[in-house]
């Protein structure tokens, strides 16, 4: 999909800079996967602990004496 947007010229340089992507399609590509990796992330972490009435699942191995 195309679309036109206007970018920051510091922000690109300074992502350019950091990830050493030239082309801009490719560091827009990456930021939003980094936006959404981290986003992912976020969520999953706000998952944690939602069910603390749950029980430990079985595990196969019995202790090592």
């Amino acid at each position: 999909m195309r679309t036109t947007i206007a970018l920051d010229d510091d922000l690109i340089a300074k992502a350019q800079a950091y990830t050493g992507l030239e082309e801009k399609t490719a560091l827009v590509r990456e930021a939003l996967k980094a936006l959404i990796q981290r986003e992912a992330a976020r969520r999953l972490a706000n998952l944690g602990g939602s069910q603390p009435g749950i029980m430990a699942a079985p595990r196969r191995r019995t202790d090592v004496e």
